[in-house]
């Protein structure tokens, strides 16, 4: 009989409730506007760096390939869950499906998962290009960066299976407010009718490996790499090589840095919900915003590329 009453209070979809304390018109409308820029950036900017590389044969090497899958998820992720907060915002069109909330947060959560190991696969990349220069054209191929691609893919879509699969069991019988700005796990998760101690140590678990461990492995690169630029005596030699990793380095810095800002909040008893809900919309938005313009900025053969493809498609409407 309880096993009946649980069942006919089984909630079918969930109210993204957004910011608890804006939620006036004006606050909506000016959030929607800062939302549709940033978002309107992550494209342009993505997929004219994208379009850059792809147009250049003499970018097609593995480094550039490895970026654009970079730039590729940088358009996904935010595209996962930004289109659904300017309806949010816009229309107040709140309600989402229990199938849809749920596949929202296995897209967000397993791409992210995939850009961190794709920065991994990039400073593996590097380190081989600068501590191993004689064996990289054997090691690192465009065909073997593309298949590194797509088994950073693979095995970041995979990564939140368990723990999905563990929640989709709990039953949520109410309350159904999502205090969210879309359907975030540990959000989701702590609306269930149950014991949700195990399921959030499980998903701690996870999360902590998705983000040290390609740390770990990026940090042991980097050390090798600067280890190896001190034994170079030119200082051309020197600034070439830093010149390749500094944007990986400051790409690798603003996406851990905003994610364990988001990560820490939930750990923090009395944190407020609307710091919290921002910081999870910047780790959505900024990085992918800010990854394209570092690379242009700080690597002169994206520069030169993309001035020079601009150039070509002038004299070509002339």
């Amino acid at each position: 009989m309880a096993e009946q009453n649980q069942t006919s209070l089984q909630i079918t979809e969930f109210f993204i409730v957004c910011f608890p304390n804006l939620q006036d018109w004006q606050s909506q409308t000016i959030l929607f506007a800062i939302c549709s820029v940033a978002y309107i950036i992550v494209l342009l900017g993505n997929l004219l760096f994208i379009m850059t590389v792809i147009s250049d044969y003499m970018l097609h090497v593995p480094m550039y390939i490895l970026i654009c899958n970079l730039s590729i998820l940088d358009i996904c992720i935010p595209s996962v869950t930004v289109p659904s907060m300017l309806s949010h915002f816009l229309f107040n069109n709140r309600f989402v499906a229990f199938s849809g909330c749920f596949l929202q947060t296995f897209l967000y959560l397993g791409l992210g998962a995939s850009e961190s190991f794709t920065l991994m696969i990039m400073a593996y990349d590097r380190y081989y290009a600068i501590c191993k220069p004689l064996h990289y054209p054997s090691v690192m191929t465009n065909r073997k960066a593309i298949q590194l691609s797509i088994i950073c893919w693979i095995g970041g879509l995979m990564t939140p299976v368990a723990s999905l699969c563990l929640a989709l069991k709990l039953p949520f019988c109410g309350p159904y407010k999502v205090y969210h700005c879309f359907c975030d796990y540990a959000a989701v998760v702590r609306l269930a009718c149950a014991d949700v101690s195990f399921i959030t140590a499980i998903s701690f678990t996870v999360v902590l490996s998705v983000l040290l461990i390609p740390l770990f492995f990026i940090a042991l690169s980097y050390t090798k790499i600067i280890i190896t630029l001190l034994k170079i005596n030119t200082s051309d030699g020197h600034w070439k090589a830093f010149s390749t990793c500094a944007s990986h380095l400051l790409v690798i810095s603003i996406f851990v840095l905003v994610a364990i800002f988001v990560f820490a909040s939930y750990r923090i008893s009395g944190f407020p919900a609307d710091a919290r809900i921002l910081g999870a919309i910047l780790q959505n938005i900024f990085p992918p915003m800010v990854n394209p313009i570092i690379y242009c900025l700080r690597t002169k053969e994206i520069r030169d590329s993309f001035f020079r493809t601009i150039k070509n498609n002038i004299f070509l409407k002339v």
